[in-house]
């Protein structure tokens, strides 16, 4: 399945926004973008055709990410840590469309 992504790479400079996103595979996301989160700072976003996101946010020093579907209506996300297994799974396995029902054992986090 295809999304596109935006991201930022602190150390690089390399950054990409969610206007400008690139298309990716989920296969391609896995082997290309999650290596690249080395920073608290770096990002990932995938976007589904609807334009929803799932955010992945680093925790290097915890070996664990904190993936989230942002509300901006709602001032708030749904998420949860996951570590680099449970990322990779998550990512190859995204539905079509992408929202907080969607993706099992998401939290409630106002902003």
């Amino acid at each position: 399945m295809r999304f596109r992504v935006f991201y930022l790479i602190n150390r690089s400079g390399e950054r990409v926004s969610s206007t400008s996103a690139v298309e990716m595979t989920t296969k391609a996301i896995c082997e290309q973008m999650l290596d690249r989160l080395q920073s608290e700072d770096d990002y990932l976003g995938i976007l589904d055709a609807e334009d929803n996101a799932l955010q992945v946010l680093p925790e290097p020093d915890k070996q664990r990410y904190y993936v989230e579907v942002p509300l901006d209506a709602a001032k708030a996300s749904f998420g949860r840590y996951v570590d680099r297994a449970e990322l990779e799974a998550l990512i190859h396995d995204l539905p079509a469309q992408i929202n907080e029902r969607s993706i099992p054992g998401l939290t409630y986090r106002p902003w």
